[in-house]
């Protein structure tokens, strides 16, 4: 179908490329999610664990600063850290609705699942897509506030990271909020430790993009033939894995 042909245009367009490029979308179907939320969990891996420490410290006031009663989360995942602003939402009884935005349908089916359980009366409006192509798919209503968290607006190119970041406010309305996590720029060496684990758990997950491309496409990449880089280029200033 119509999908098949724009996904492997997209990949053909970025093996094409110098030096070649896989879009990080292509990480998440349900093994790349899991080893995803493994890494978060890892000595090595710190964003995870600063980035909760200052939603557990912030959630409130940015709760009292939006007025929001709509939390729209782009790049959602296991939804894990939102839980600490769906909880200042509700106790500010402000919590009416919650969007979990991914790529990986499984994730938002479960944390759909798990969200209206654990919050009586919340409703959840999944949706399953490309946040940098069908953003025009996140619902009206409610005061929303917007959050993509976990650094990534770091996987996007800086001249599409703004043309999205614009897309992101154009779909906005006048008193709405938006609110970004990124990491700040750290020494070299603890940068790169965070995506050379111990474990091997970021190597598996690097390399699991191939497995990926294998099942989409039917192709043929041996994973034996490729090995886990990851470095910091300090003219760019960002990992390249």
């Amino acid at each position: 179908g119509g999908g098949v042909k724009e996904t492997l245009s997209e990949i053909r367009l970025g093996l094409l490329r110098t030096p070649r490029e896989i879009s990080s979308k292509f990480f998440y179907d349900d093994r790349g999610s899991a080893l995803f939320e493994r890494i978060c969990e890892l000595p090595e891996y710190y964003p995870t664990r600063v980035e909760r420490a200052l939603l557990t410290r912030f959630a409130d006031r940015i709760v009292d600063r939006s007025r929001a009663d709509v939390l729209v989360e782009l790049g959602s995942g296991a939804s894990t850290k939102t839980r600490l602003l769906l909880d200042a939402l509700a106790r500010a009884n402000r919590l009416s609705a919650y969007v979990p935005f991914d790529v990986n349908q499984s994730f938002v089916r479960e944390v759909a699942a798990g969200l209206t359980a654990g919050y009586p009366g919340l409703r959840v409006h999944g949706v399953v897509g490309d946040f940098m192509k069908h953003l025009m798919y996140i619902p009206d209503g409610g005061r929303r506030l917007v959050i993509i968290l976990g650094g990534t607006i770091g996987n996007i190119q800086p001249n599409r990271a703004t043309a999205f970041l614009s897309e992101v406010s154009d779909g906005m309305s006048a008193g709405e909020f938006f609110l970004l996590g990124t990491d700040l720029i750290k020494d070299a060496d603890r940068l790169e430790a965070a995506y050379n684990d111990a474990q091997g758990v970021t190597a598996e997950f690097n390399l699991n993009a191939l497995r990926v491309m294998n099942d989409l496409l039917n192709g043929d990449f041996d994973l034996e033939g490729f090995e886990h880089r990851a470095f910091y280029n300090r003219e760019e200033d960002r990992i390249e894995m």
